[in-house]
């Protein structure tokens, strides 16, 4: 099904078109302006940040591809992991969360 879709394009070539919109440098960027460093990577801050930025990109692809169910399916795991960790950081310092809620102007 991939080479039907994708013609003669390989795995490399399929990865480095995917992962095209999230260079290291975007994520350092993302890192450094939401977490507390430019290589803080496991900070729940940075990861809500990273996941969100990622959101946003699946959505606009959706908007354009209304039939990619399987984009659809990664979107909405995305969701979830951010939900969680939204959640986990809600217990953990309210006041954190508030601050990454107001950075990210997310809902809820």
């Amino acid at each position: 099904m991939r080479s039907r879709l994708w013609g003669k394009i390989n795995n490399n070539q399929l990865l480095k078109v995917m992962a095209e919109y999230l260079s290291a440098d975007k994520k350092q960027e993302i890192f450094g302006q939401y977490g507390k460093s430019n290589t803080d990577t496991g900070s729940a801050e940075s990861q809500i940040a990273l996941f969100s930025y990622r959101i946003a990109h699946l959505t606009d692809h959706l908007r354009n591809n209304k039939k990619d169910f399987g984009t659809q399916r990664a979107l909405l795991r995305l969701v979830g992991k951010r939900r969680r960790l939204l959640d986990y950081l809600k217990e953990k310092d309210i006041e954190r969360y508030r601050q990454i809620i107001k950075a990210l102007n997310l809902r809820k």
